[in-house]
């Protein structure tokens, strides 16, 4: 259920959060369907405003496709917007340590070289 998953994934980003990682983006995107395009508002009602949910256009190329993913992967990038891991099942679940744990590397260590943001 997509409610579990976005329980899931606020908790995670008040987590972080209060563990003073901040100034992370959260996106969500929305499958191109159109039974997806039609539970859209579900899916942007059970989020925070912190959680940012991306409808894509029925007529676009497909944004999972563009970037070599699959639905319910995490694509985790550094402050530079390059990408630092590709999490796919089982290893995307929130309820193991994954996701948290790339995040964090992603935020903490210089992976990216020398760099501006750091």
């Amino acid at each position: 259920c997509f409610f579990t998953f976005f329980t899931r994934l606020e908790d995670l980003r008040v987590k972080l959060e209060n563990e003073g990682l901040v100034n992370i983006s959260y996106v969500v995107v929305n499958h191109q369907g159109t039974y997806s395009q039609r539970k859209y508002h579900l899916l942007k009602e059970s989020v925070s405003d912190y959680i940012t949910v991306y409808q894509q256009d029925e007529q676009q190329a497909d944004v999972w496709t563009t970037l070599n993913g699959n639905k319910d992967d995490f694509l985790i990038y550094d402050r530079c917007g390059r990408l630092v891991y590709h999490l796919g099942l089982p290893y995307s679940f929130l309820s193991f340590q994954y996701v948290e744990e790339s995040i964090k590397i992603a935020y903490c260590e210089n992976k990216c070289g020398n760099c501006s943001y750091t």
